[in-house]
């Protein structure tokens, strides 16, 4: 098979900007007056920052990223939040220039990238077809004749005519998919875009990715958290950290790398997370979850038993009682589906010394097979938020015999696992 992408020691860089000193309001009359005193700086020649000090740093998406894609390729891109993966999209759709290095493309893109992207929100579902097919350089006698099968697959024939701006997310994804899959790219690329969608249409998707790339030798590059969805569907699997490729390969054992503890380094840290709320006068520093054997895991059975240990920094002398600690599970859609607070059970706790660990035994998991994500929430008597923090770490629950039949539940129908007993009763008739 012939070489479709080529990318070579492929950078992006971005300057984050930081305000130096404490700004906790600025308003409409400070930018306007903050701009006209810049202006006048540059107007004089006497260049300058401006009066609120800001400090930039840079900040490198993605650092000597290389690869090559082959014709017909089905690859997986996978990594944690902030890894790099949009961007590099980004940068093969050409809807970003790479800082440095090279990208090579043979053939027509078409993406799937955020909700909204492609689209012109003032015309209509019919217009925008017809739209992005001359993006894609068809002409208008090549979209009629696919046009049919677009608005079947994406099943928005009573709104076709309406803006899209009108249209749901979910009704938005399925235009933009049905688009970007029946208009003939010789390299289709989408994102997590794909989870907005019902389940039923996430299946439909990827039976239509499969077509292309199997029957009619298209490549397919696709992002995903969906584990699941990676194994079965890609032929390859590129694994980013830290907007570097940590692996190029076989999906499975990409797949076991991102669930490796040992890959993401000072990443794990909670202690070093900024994007966290709260007083801080208590901060998560660690979060391990422990086998019934004591042993560290990133990758859970149903229906076995778990402790979920988190190291945690007290910043006062105070003794805090009565604390609330929550520990969030969300599935792979970002719904929560479970919840293990303190409170619930009467067991709130104590924090005494600096530095401590609080641990949280759950027996008998009961998660069907899937890829979660978990939150943490600690408080003080339920009231003042000492620390949350967001997808605090992934973690897969690979199946396992919760009901001991050998049965492993149906996790894309429920992910909530529970024993139940069935049986029958005689009725006398009269």
């Amino acid at each position: 098979m012939s070489t479709v992408i080529t990318v070579e020691n492929l950078g992006k860089k971005y300057l984050l900007r930081h305000q130096s000193g404490q700004q906790p309001y600025v308003a409409l009359r400070d930018v306007l007056s903050d701009g006209a005193r810049s202006l006048g700086r540059k107007l004089l020649g006497r260049g300058g920052t401006s009066a609120g000090g800001a400090e930039r740093e840079e900040f490198w998406a993605l650092k000597d990223v290389s690869f090559e894609v082959k014709q017909g390729d089905r690859i997986g891109i996978i990594g944690r939040n902030g890894a790099g993966k949009s961007t590099l999209l980004k940068i093969l759709s050409r809807i970003t220039e790479p800082t440095t290095g090279s990208v090579r493309i043979r053939g027509r893109v078409a993406s799937l990238l955020e909700v909204g992207t492609g689209f012109h929100p003032e015309l209509t579902g019919r217009e925008n077809i017809y739209l992005n097919g001359a993006i894609l350089g068809m002409s208008r006698v090549e979209i009629k004749k696919k046009f049919d099968e677009i608005v079947d697959f994406a099943e928005i024939e009573k709104f076709l005519d309406t803006p899209v701006k009108r249209y749901s997310s979910g009704m938005y994804v399925r235009l933009a998919f049905a688009v970007a899959a029946h208009l003939e790219p010789e390299i289709l690329v989408v994102d997590e875009v794909l989870a907005v969608g019902d389940a039923q249409f996430q299946k439909k998707c990827l039976g239509k990715m499969e077509d292309v790339s199997t029957k009619e030798g298209r490549t397919v590059l696709f992002v995903s958290h969906n584990m699941a969805a990676i194994e079965s569907f890609c032929s390859k699997s590129i694994l980013i950290t830290g907007g570097r490729i940590n692996y190029f390969g076989f999906p499975l054992d990409a797949i076991s790398r991102y669930f490796d503890y040992k890959n993401y380094g000072d990443d794990n840290g909670l202690a070093k997370r900024v994007d966290r709320s709260g007083t801080g006068s208590v901060k998560l520093s660690e979060l391990k979850i422990c086998d019934s054997q004591g042993n560290v895991t990133d990758a859970m059975f149903s229906g076995h038993d778990y402790i979920f240990e988190l190291g945690y920094i007290k910043n006062s002398d105070e003794v805090l009682d009565e604390v609330v600690v929550s520990l969030d599970i969300f599935d792979d859609k970002m719904i929560r589906v479970l919840m293990f607070r303190s409170n619930f059970t009467k067991s709130n706790l104590r924090l005494v010394e600096k530095y401590g660990s609080i641990s949280c035994l759950v027996k008998n998991l009961p998660l069907a097979k899937g890829l979660y994500h978990i939150n943490i929430f600690i408080s003080h008597k339920d009231v003042v938020v000492l620390d949350y923090i967001e997808n605090v770490v992934a973690v897969q629950v690979v199946g396992g015999d919760f009901f001991g039949t050998g049965s492993e539940g149906m996790s894309s129908h429920c992910k909530i696992l529970h024993m139940s007993k069935w049986w029958t009763a005689n009725v006398l008739q009269a």
